[in-house]
């Protein structure tokens, strides 16, 4: 798929690419569902790469069964938040090297519905398909909140942002009833966002310049929103940094 994006996009550009003497369209594999990826990933960036202007942490699985990754999380904590969260720290020097550069991070609205429970962050206790999206969306923004502020005199920005609700294959686990299927789909069409319009905020959080030097905040349809208590707790933001950078690696 992301192959055949680009050539769209080789096509789309084409000939004014060139004119304007652009720059190259790369394809790269990345699975965050596996450490041992985003590791391989990384490496060959830094080694590819002189430069890094803007990460977007976008990638994300909702509502799944009870499923692992590759390293035994939960599928949900682990892909949403653990993967994004190694990825991030490994790719910061170059970031920093860069500045001023920006990192975007995609939650959720549904974050509003998550608690982060450190003694089962793992959901091996108990396990609801929803609440753990929403935690692993909770945990994005703080996991951004808590970024922004060890970067803070860095010329690093960081902010969050929910697109709305996007026409996207991300509900492919959610089970509608096959005579609501019909509806459903006339509903998506008129009144979920496409997949232009869901990346628009990330595009202004990556590019804007009504947003530079604009860090530690959370955005949708392109403007500043207020977070619920609980996604401005820097206490849980700190733990939860702590508690990660052990769970992938970075800390024995």
């Amino acid at each position: 798929r992301a192959e055949r994006a680009a050539r769209e996009i080789r096509a789309e550009l084409g000939e004014r690419a060139e004119a304007e003497g652009g720059g190259e369209l790369v394809v790269r594999e990345l699975d965050l569902a596996s450490l041992r990826s985003v590791r391989a990933f990384c490496h060959r960036i830094l080694q590819e790469e002189s430069r890094l202007d803007v990460l977007i942490n976008n990638a994300g699985i909702f509502q799944c069964p009870y499923m692992k990754t590759e390293d035994g999380f939960e599928m949900q904590f682990g892909v949403n938040h653990l993967g994004h969260f190694l990825l991030t720290n490994l790719l910061l020097g170059l970031i920093k090297n860069s500045a001023p550069s920006r990192i975007v991070v995609v939650s959720s609205k549904l974050y509003k519905y998550g608690e982060i429970n450190f003694e089962d962050l793992n959901s091996e206790i108990s396990y609801n398909k929803s609440f753990c999206y929403s935690r692993s969306k909770l945990a994005n923004i703080l996991f951004a909140r808590e970024l922004a502020r060890r970067l803070e005199g860095t010329g690093v920005t960081v902010n969050s942002l929910h697109p709305g609700i996007v026409r996207t294959n991300l509900g492919r686990y959610v089970n509608i009833p096959l005579l609501a299927k019909p509806l459903f789909n006339l509903v998506s069409w008129a009144f979920f966002k496409t997949p232009l319009e869901g990346a628009q905020t990330s595009i202004y959080l990556a590019s804007s310049p009504d947003v530079e030097g604009v860090s530690g905040k959370y955005f949708g349809d392109c403007k500043e929103e207020e977070l619920l208590p609980k996604a401005m707790d820097d206490l849980v933001a700190r733990k939860l940094w702590d508690i990660s950078e052990v769970m992938v690696g970075l800390l024995k």
